[in-house]
């Protein structure tokens, strides 16, 4: 028996439900459409005006992925040390040099994109502070604006990193991510994590300043002969002594070239023959739909929450009215009941 009386007053309490949503059904209408029209006519307007003066502006992402390899342990304890000497010995047991899990590069990457040295270097790449008119806290507030726009992932599957950068401007964040993309590049290289890579990379530096002793060499050599022709009142053993001087000095440069050309060939083949430690496997482009925002959804959000908020208006106000209509009730309310 009371099992029915349960379900009956269940009954009664859905219908009561439907009563009042059926007694301010023209404000839940109203209210609804109201709401629907709005976020319509808001988002029509926010798509019709330019980029930089809209409230809600087509915001555009341009991704780069990087693979990174994953180090030995040799040349992790390397980067370990590397970063204890820069004074970031602490950053090395966070990201795991050393630790149960193993090293890896790919978290180094992901920490990077929260550094203050890399929100600095675009922030003078790009102007930002001129570019958004910062006048108060420049600095701060110029990494602030980086930070809230770019955006970092690392896949710990596939060790795929991402970084992407969002922008009202497609081709600002296409800029923004291959300089970043660059940085990481150089980062990499001023640490020390693809030693073959940066041995190649000295060596030619050293090969271009051996050529450059060399010209200097023969220019200087070529000046002595001219002094020797037009100046009959020279010291002929002076200038034979620096001339001896000057081809031995000559014939040492052209040695050193000849090992340098032979280490770098050797060096050149080597990284050739391996994998570097980061391997860009999509670089950045122009984007040419929006990333977001997603206008439709926000149509549908706003108007479904405008409904239930007329919703919840409509049981309010029939719950005042028969609060007002009950003087018991009231009487409670009021404390006055006896």
């Amino acid at each position: 028996m009371s099992a029915q009386s349960q379900e009956k007053n269940d009954e009664i309490s859905l219908l009561d439900l439907f009563v009042v949503v059926f007694k301010y059904k023209k404000m839940i209408i109203l209210t609804t459409v109201c709401a629907a029209v709005f976020i319509l006519i808001y988002s029509v307007i926010s798509l019709m005006l330019p980029p930089e003066k809209s409230f809600l502006p087509n915001i555009y992402k341009s991704t780069a992925l990087m693979l990174i390899k994953t180090p030995s342990a040799s040349s992790a304890g390397g980067l370990s040390s590397k970063l204890e000497s820069s004074g970031l010995g602490d950053i090395a047991s966070l990201m795991g040099f050393g630790g149960a899990s193993g090293p890896s590069y790919s978290k180094l990457a992901a920490f990077l994109a929260t550094t203050n040295s890399l929100l600095d270097a675009i922030t003078e790449e790009f102007n930002i502070i001129e570019k958004y008119k910062i006048e108060k806290n420049p600095k701060t507030n110029a990494r602030k604006i980086i930070s809230r726009n770019l955006k970092a992932a690392l896949d710990e599957k596939t060790g795929v990193f991402a970084i992407s950068y969002e922008d009202i401007d497609p081709e600002f964040a296409k800029n923004v991510t291959s300089f970043c993309v660059k940085y990481y590049d150089n980062k990499f290289m001023e640490l020390g994590l693809d030693p073959d890579k940066l041995e190649k990379e000295n060596v030619e530096a050293a090969i271009a300043t051996c050529l450059n002793d060399i010209k200097t060499i023969k220019l200087k050599i070529q000046q002595l002969e001219e002094r020797t022709v037009y100046n009959y009142s020279a010291n002929i053993s002076e200038i034979a002594t620096e001339s001896e001087h000057l081809r031995m000095e000559l014939e040492t440069q052209k040695n050193i070239y000849s090992q340098l050309k032979i280490k770098f060939e050797i060096l050149k083949i080597k990284v050739s023959g391996e994998h570097p430690v980061l391997q860009v496997i999509e670089y950045p482009e122009v984007p040419e739909s929006k990333s977001k925002p997603s206008r439709g959804l926000l149509c549908i959000i706003v108007t479904f929450a405008a409904f239930l908020l007329s919703l919840f208006i409509a049981f309010v106000l029939n719950a005042v009215k028969n609060i007002k209509n009950d003087p018991e009730a009231l009487a409670k309310l009021k404390g006055t009941e006896k």
